[in-house]
């Protein structure tokens, strides 16, 4: 569809997320919002919701009894209750995405939106199973990223665990003997040395300033300005900047084909992708593509006016709109990407976890010869 059409949309899933955000009182959400983050509702949980929701739907089922079915199958489990409440809202006359909103910790504005749109143009079966297809990829691709990033950093953790404790420990028991004897050390023995008291004199001043550095990080994190210098500084990072980008592209280009295939006018979905994108400084960016987009700009171009995205990105949206296909090239990027990151993730691992090994197998081996090095010497003496 192209992007004139849905910019004269009608207005009905926009005026239907109005009412969803206008719906309740303020008392009753911000209870219900705090139990709902107590619970700790799973994405892949709530695609499993979806995907069954959008079966019985497809089946004939009417949609309250679809939701008395899915409150059955899911038993004793936390998202229970939450779909029984969904299921009273509404048999009571409210809409399914009226009902979902009042639990925005399990139901993103994404989610909540996009259920309105299907309302609307009456393909809600559909949008479902398309919600559903684009968490589970969400989900499967977030968590490669995380191993990519948790996993060296672990053993970064360990590494350094170990160092210290070998260093606190057990090497100055060690050199302690070489301190007796009152002879010439060599220079790895004597800095080794240097290194271990110092570190167990200020053992607890380091681990202090350590805490307060991360406290002050985390801190500076919360607000604003810090967090938009640390996401900025994020795709700047060596090797992982790049994978986090990608990671971006892939939210942002598989939410907006999500919502113009849903229905949702380009403007409004524009501004529904930015609450969904983590990254504040791309967030950030797609406020001047939004402005463009308004005084009549298409959004390829708006997207090559950032500066951020691959040339690749906006040319394949270009094509997109020429052809009147939009929704399926950004669905198209979002795979394209999709692959893309997976195989960089790998590739990350593969190349990180031989480099820690050898940086460990490095200090533990200096260790070892400063304190060999005085034996052999001592032993040519003999």
């Amino acid at each position: 569809m192209p992007v004139v059409e849905h910019n004269l949309l009608s207005n009905k899933s926009v005026s239907t997320h109005r009412v969803v955000e206008k719906d309740d009182s303020a008392d009753t959400e911000q209870k219900t919002y705090k139990r709902d983050i107590l619970k700790r509702i799973s994405t892949r949980s709530v695609c499993r919701l979806s995907r069954q929701l959008a079966t019985l739907l497809q089946g004939g089922m009417p949609l309250v009894p679809a939701l008395s079915a899915l409150v059955e199958q899911l038993q004793d489990e936390p998202l229970a209750q939450i779909v029984e409440e969904v299921r009273n809202n509404v048999n009571a006359g409210s809409t399914l995405s009226c009902a979902i909103s009042k639990h925005p910790n399990v139901f993103s504005c994404l989610f909540v939106n996009t259920v309105a749109a299907g309302e609307a143009s009456g393909t809600l079966e559909k949008v479902l199973l398309r919600l559903a297809e684009m968490l589970e990829k969400r989900a499967h691709l977030a968590g490669k990223v995380k191993s990519a990033v948790a996993y060296p950093l672990m053993m970064v953790v360990v590494a350094v665990g170990v160092v210290v404790f070998l260093l606190s420990f057990v090497v100055p028991s060690i050199t302690q003997i070489f301190l007796e004897m009152n002879r010439a050390l060599p220079w790895p023995t004597r800095l080794l040395i240097s290194i271990s008291a110092f570190i167990k004199t200020y053992l607890v001043f380091i681990a202090i300033v350590a805490c307060a550095v991360l406290f002050g990080i985390r801190a500076g994190y919360k607000t604003k300005e810090g967090r938009l210098f640390a996401d900025r500084s994020k795709l700047k990072l060596p090797l992982f900047g790049k994978l986090f980008l990608k990671l971006e592209i892939v939210r942002l280009s598989r939410t907006l084909g999500i919502l113009l295939l849903s229905g949702i006018p380009i403007l409004d979905a524009l501004e529904i992708a930015k609450r969904v994108i983590q990254n504040r400084f791309i967030a950030g960016a797609l406020d001047s593509v939004k402005d463009c987009v308004s005084r009549g700009d298409n959004i390829a171009n708006a997207i090559r006016k950032t500066g951020l995205f691959p040339p690749i990105v906006f040319h394949t949206i270009a094509t997109g709109q020429i052809s009147a296909s939009l929704e399926d090239s950004l669905i198209n990027i979002a795979d394209m990407y999709d692959d893309e990151v997976q195989l960089t993730a790998q590739t990350l691992v593969s190349l990180l976890e031989p480099a820690i090994l050898l940086l460990m197998g490095a200090i533990v081996g200096f260790m070892v010869l400063a304190i060999l090095l005085p034996i052999f010497e001592i032993g040519q003496v003999f």
